[in-house]
């Protein structure tokens, strides 16, 4: 009886099992630097924290707050967000780019300890591809930072040769260089650059065999390095690491190396590391440089819809414009040199790839949340921004495949960190010596009270508003008139008193935030999307939505108001796009649906 009882409970767990969705996580921009790696060839092992009594290897906050990532507390938001995952069961892992910091020898060891330890304790399966810091370059480079936090709290320089960087004060190991393809696919082949035994398919653009003939065998010939290669330009043959796997039954992922780096110079050698410009535009870039990935995409696509495949694929680069369509008046406002415009892809691109019958691509690069469809006759394109665990809002995407037409896509934000804070000690030193050098900007000490990672990169985000973004893309006139203003001057500038009066608009309830306060704002819209919104007063958001109607209304041919109003329509934008938190894609009813 007790082995009846056992059977139909096996039997009902298996087919459970079975029936489960298929989940996928996407982790981007990890943008791993190894705090408590080594060097090969160096026995530096870093500084000795006092806290802790380890030595790191970390950089200093001063460089992180000018940055658009920070570069250490995101090791340990990657192990959380690791954590997150084995939590919640998920056995599939895809890394769009930019896992590593620069693609140095010592980053991608320790990224690949990492990745192993959770594969061989948890089974998870991690399936990268590469992005514009991995590599910087097609081929090795030499490479280094003049911004490590040497022992008496000032910058210390790591450098791979003895004749690079600035710093008198130095570390010289091969380790820091910058890797090029062929050491990446080395060290990180097994996670899937190469074809593993269990996976039921595996293929790139350049193999020949059809899906059909699969076999171990003809995957592992394929994946070769030297059976990789394109001409980016005439006589410049570079490496392309797209591969196309089959992880679970009936589940494609398509892994799209979306780097072009195409030479400064065609009379150069091919061989000369330095000629290549880096790949931060993106897809722009494919289409006139790496043509073959749409045909490839395209045969893929036909191969899936006969052999009843759910097709997914993943870049580092954006397919579609993230902006929720403020980029014109992005432009108009600020030029369109500024805001990462050169990153914007054409429509052609998204275009092009939907008439391809690609329909679901994950990319990352922007580190920022967004979401993005396109409509071309029958064909459709959704476009899911993943952000960087790096950057605020930090989070990671999770894919659940309900059905071949319909998939849910769920926003999990890294809030709580532990050891998030594991090295403000060495900052506190940082500070004490800075504080000696009046020829430096101090940074805001403020940022080493903070009690959580969220709140730690809401700062970051705000020191790098400050420091970097407002000094470099607004006009210094424009932010000259607006410093002094708050959100009651904005509303007095275009309405009297007792016409606001008429319509129940208390003016000095709008005095309680900045302009200062409205950019960052903006800055947190273009990051976190709707998420933006918990980390807003609500009343403030309803003010705005005053502001933006009056401005709207307002005809005034004034250059300042015009301005301002533009800033409001940005604003407004930017915080009404398609759903990018939690939503389904319904692709028969080619719609985004809120959740």
């Amino acid at each position: 009886m007790n082995r009846q009882i056992f059977s139909v409970l096996l039997f009902i767990s298996t087919f459970f099992s079975a029936q489960k969705p298929v989940q996928i996580a996407f982790l981007s921009d990890v943008h791993f630097q190894d705090l408590y790696g080594s060097f090969s060839d160096h026995n530096f092992k870093g500084i000795i924290n006092p806290k802790t009594g380890k030595p790191t290897i970390l950089r200093t906050m001063d460089s992180q707050l000018h940055s658009t990532r920070i570069f250490n507390e995101n090791y340990f938001a990657f192990l959380k967000a690791l954590d997150d995952i084995v939590a919640k069961g998920i056995k599939i892992v895809a890394m769009p780019g930019d896992f590593s910091d620069d693609g140095q020898a010592y980053n991608l060891r320790g990224l690949h300890r990492i990745l192993q330890e959770y594969h061989e304790k948890y089974g998870i399966n991690f399936y990268l591809t590469t992005g514009n810091h991995d590599p910087v370059g097609p081929f090795h480079n030499e490479g280094g930072k003049d911004d490590f936090l040497g022992q008496n709290g000032n910058p210390l320089g790591i450098y791979s040769k003895e004749n690079i960087g600035k710093s008198t004060d130095k570390v010289i190991t091969k380790d820091i260089a910058e890797s090029g393809y062929l050491e990446i696919l080395n060290e990180l082949k097994d996670f899937g650059f190469y074809p593993k035994k269990e996976d039921l398919f595996w293929s790139t653009p350049f193999d020949h065999h059809s899906f059909k003939n699969y076999s171990y065998k003809n995957g592992l010939q394929s994946a070769d390095y030297s059976k990789r290669m394109y001409e980016v330009a005439k006589s410049f043959s570079v490496p392309d690491l797209s591969y196309v796997v089959e992880p679970v039954k009936d589940v494609w992922m398509i892994a799209i190396d979306g780097n072009t780096y195409i030479p400064k110079n065609l009379k150069e050698s091919p061989q000369n590391t330095s000629n290549y410009k880096g790949a931060s535009i993106g897809y722009n870039n494919v289409l006139t440089n790496k043509q073959h990935l749409i045909p490839w995409v395209k045969k893929l696509a036909e191969e899936a819809r006969k052999s009843n495949k759910t097709l997914i694929a993943f870049t580092h680069y954006p397919m579609i414009d993230f902006n929720d369509g403020a980029t014109s008046e992005i432009k108009n406002l600020l030029g369109d040199k500024k805001w990462q415009m050169e990153r914007v892809p054409q429509e052609e691109v998204a275009k092009l790839f939907a008439e391809a019958g690609l329909q679901i691509h994950f990319a990352g690069h922007m580190h920022i949340n967004d979401t993005g469809i396109r409509k071309f006759g029958e064909n459709v394109l959704v476009n899911v921004q993943v952000p960087s665990l790096a950057a605020y809002l930090p989070a990671y995407k999770i894919l659940t495949i309900q059905s071949p037409n319909r998939m849910e896509v769920k926003t999990e934000v890294i809030n709580d960190v532990p050891h998030f804070d594991e090295l403000f000690p060495l900052y506190e030193k940082e500070y004490s010596a800075l504080q000696h050098d009046k020829t430096k900007t101090l940074w805001n000490k403020d940022i080493l009270n903070t009690k959580s990672y969220h709140d730690f990169m809401l700062f970051h985000l705000k020191e790098l508003v400050r420091l970097r973004m407002i000094p470099d893309d607004w006009p210094k006139e424009f932010i000259d008139k607006t410093k002094s203003l708050n959100g009651g001057d904005l509303l007095l500038f275009i309405q009297n008193k007792d016409r606001l009066k008429d319509q129940g608009i208390r003016s000095e309830s709008f005095k309680k935030w900045s302009f200062d306060d409205l950019l960052l704002d903006l800055y947190k819209f273009q990051s976190a999307d709707e998420l933006a919104k918990k980390d807003i007063p609500e009343e403030r958001l309803k003010q705005y939505q005053i502001l933006e109607k009056l401005y709207q209304e307002n005809q005034s041919n004034d250059l300042f108001i015009i301005q301002i109003k533009s800033v409001f329509k940005i604003l407004s934008l930017l915080s009404h796009g398609d759903p990018a938190d939690h939503f389904e894609i319904d692709l028969k009813k080619k719609k985004i649906i809120k959740l």
